[in-house]
């Protein structure tokens, strides 16, 4: 299965450039996911990718298969195209059982009914529905319709898949249990997968590959261990994780050290781009790399405790001093107060 690859894409919408020069590639039997805040483009590279929408610039192929060229004005229909598509919506026809919803993109296909019956018992195999073959999707939970609609993508057998917020209609509780079943499945079929979300867990958790977007174009891309653990941007720190944001003015640039000026308290940290001191700098720090110290030292500030929140797994409390408000995470309740809390010079991001 060859990889899918995006070359240079740009999309305009009228005077609104959504897409300025997007380049990456999804390699065979892996999922990529693209991920960002409303508008920056995402929703656009993958309707693209589809068909559904018309690039004025770029390539879009899987292999030597041209799907789009702009400079030789080639454009593969969608229909054309092969692709496995997962709405949002899931789009189920309600008037049609789950076998023929599955089926009917193949009728349409003029598959064989031989042949459309074994692919489309097959494909409700896959994703454990093939005995609710004959229920209506309103018969169904929305897990289970979520698990059609990915049913009926996989039974044209296509060469990549492509996963429009695929989870994003299912709760909580449901949205947890359906990403490591979603990753599961995808990957025991050796697919390869471009999948949007606007969650940064979902991505982290199903994909082998995040593309994290902002106006139109890709900020950062990696790893989800690296976009956590390495953001190249205040962007892409904040937009990671459960951050504390810290302003201050840098204070002192030594190497890779970089000190943040916070009223009369000084914070070490590593240095992200910052460059020119007395000016305007922000730290930031994860939640969970915060921590209650038992007195004064480096890095150490006395807050006073404002609130504590019970989240079942854990707490979160929010601790208050002279204008600065951070928020930290603890496995136990605490005591009210006042408490030092420590920031790890190696957890605190400068920019």
């Amino acid at each position: 299965m060859p990889d899918l690859v995006i070359d240079d894409l740009h999309v305009r919408l009228g005077d609104n450039d959504i897409l300025k020069g997007v380049t990456f590639t999804v390699p065979q039997g892996q999922i990529v996911a693209l991920l960002g805040p409303s508008g920056s483009g995402k929703t656009t590279i993958l309707r693209s990718v589809a068909g559904l929408e018309q690039p004025y610039r770029g390539v879009i192929r899987i292999g030597n298969g041209v799907f789009f060229d702009g400079a030789k004005g080639i454009n593969v229909p969608a229909e054309k195209r092969g692709l496995g598509l997962v709405f949002q919506s899931y789009a189920l026809w309600p008037h049609r059982t789950v076998f023929e919803n599955v089926a009917y993109g193949l009728k349409l296909r003029g598959v064989a009914r031989e042949e459309l019956a074994r692919r489309a018992k097959a494909a409700l195999a896959q994703i454990g529905l093939d005995h609710l073959g004959e229920r209506y999707p309103h018969q169904l939970s929305g897990g289970q319709q979520q698990r059609v609609a990915l049913a009926r993508a996989l039974v044209y057998e296509p060469p990549v898949i492509l996963l429009d917020e695929p989870l994003s209609n299912l709760d909580a509780k449901l949205r947890e249990e359906a990403r490591a079943w979603l990753r599961r499945l995808i990957t025991s079929l050796n697919l390869s997968a471009l999948c949007v979300t606007h969650d940064q867990v979902e991505a982290m958790a199903i994909a082998d590959r995040v593309l994290l977007l902002e106006g139109g174009k890709i900020v950062q891309s990696g790893t989800p261990t690296e976009l956590y653990s390495a953001p190249n941007s205040l962007f892409a720190a904040e937009f990671m994780g459960a951050n504390n944001r810290i302003q201050g003015t840098l204070e002192a640039l030594t190497g890779t050290d970089a000190t943040l000026r916070v009223g009369d308290r000084s914070l070490r940290g590593i240095a992200r781009g910052v460059t020119r001191l007395g000016s305007s700098a922000t730290g930031v720090i994860r939640l969970e790399r915060v921590r209650l110290a038992d007195g004064p030292g480096e890095n150490r500030i006395a807050m006073r405790r404002a609130a504590s929140m019970y989240l079942g797994e854990r707490y979160e409390h929010v601790f208050e001093t002279d204008g600065l408000s951070v928020r930290i995470f603890t496995a136990a309740p605490i005591e009210g107060g006042e408490r030092w809390l420590e920031f790890p010079h190696d957890a605190l991001w400068i920019f």
